[in-house]
């Protein structure tokens, strides 16, 4: 399908899921219950996939498919950069932006952790995929859950409106959802510890630390990125950015190709954690297209994440990286 301008097949979001576990289950070697919590569903789903993908004559000798080269790949990134798990999104021929794909299999990911429930706070990033992946998720009734915005909602441009995603999650899911009615950026450190303190505001960022799950984005700095055009930090920020080393951003963190996060006066005016607290909590996130490999590459160094979703070509490209040059901080064991 690479290249072709068809429109975009259907995708049943169950028969490709079937698919990853007959992989895991008679490739892979994985028992039902292992096929369960790499997958993140129960194991009763996980018994019912590998089922129905023997009925519908999916098992031969091996997988055959675009999904079961996903799932190697899926096996290969895992392990090499010390994450908890890794899920690749199949080419859907989309070019540089694979928002299409990525929100897709994001939407699949999130739906499998609603179901499951074992999230009950679970925190959310801003940006173009996380919205894109929200547009995808299905009515999911999840009453019981909390979702909480991670960063400011307030930017210079308020047509942007970054915080849509809070407020359609919680259309989609019957979920209580909160969001941090205050600027990305504060205009001084002091502006910001006033900021954080005010009712209100003080409980959502409480409630933003109990997050056992926090789903973000990844953004890359340049004049016309995610940034900029939101009207998040101004053109000539950028410019300090680039001077000081800085080519990623993570809720207002910004990153050094080697994996440093910058200690710099714009990430201590962020309304969003720590860079300590954020190491604190399980980190999975979502980004793609190989105009993000750099900035993509930095936030993996830091060792912060626990897991990843990305494209088919940005896969590939990180499998192709030597071993050393990506590979972060093991995840503790256990945080799953």
């Amino acid at each position: 399908m690479a290249g072709s301008s068809d429109r975009l097949p259907i995708i049943d979001d169950d028969a490709s899921l079937a698919t990853r576990a007959a992989w895991l289950y008679f490739a892979a070697g994985l028992t039902q219950s292992e096929v369960a919590e790499r997958l993140n569903i129960q194991s009763t789903k996980a018994h019912r996939l590998i089922a129905r993908a023997s009925r519908e004559g999916m098992i031969r000798v091996f997988v055959e498919g675009p999904v079961a080269e996903c799932v190697a790949l899926e096996n290969t990134l895992a392990q090499r950069l010390g994450l908890a798990f890794c899920r690749v999104a199949p080419d859907l021929g989309e070019g540089d932006l694979p928002l299409k794909a990525l929100a897709l299999e994001g939407a699949s990911f999130l739906r499998q952790i609603l179901e499951r429930g074992d999230d009950k706070v679970i925190g959310v990033g801003h940006g173009r995929t996380l919205a894109a992946v929200i547009e995808q998720l299905p009515r999911t009734p999840a009453r019981e859950v909390q979702f909480v915005s991670l960063l400011g909602g307030l930017t210079r441009k308020f047509a942007a409106n970054p915080f849509d995603v809070i407020h359609r999650l919680s259309e989609r899911t019957g979920a209580e959802a909160y969001l941090l009615p205050v600027p990305v950026f504060a205009n001084s450190v002091a502006d910001r510890a006033v900021l954080m303190k005010q009712y209100g505001i003080a409980d959502v960022f409480a409630l933003a630390r109990q997050a056992s799950l926090l789903f973000v984005g990844i953004g890359q700095i340049s004049r016309d990125g995610f940034l900029v055009s939101s009207g998040m930090i101004k053109p000539e920020e950028v410019v300090e950015l680039k001077r000081v080393g800085a080519c990623a951003d993570l809720l207002g963190h910004f990153f050094h190709e080697d994996g440093r996060v910058l200690d710099i006066d714009l990430s201590a005016r962020a309304t969003s954690m720590s860079a300590d607290d954020l190491r604190k909590h399980r980190i999975v996130a979502i980004a793609g297209g190989l105009p993000k490999l750099t900035a993509l590459r930095a936030v993996l160094r830091s060792g912060m994440l626990h897991g990843l979703i990305t494209d088919e070509a940005t896969a590939q490209a990180l499998a192709s990286d030597k071993p050393e040059a990506t590979s972060g901080t093991r995840r503790t064991k256990g945080r799953k």
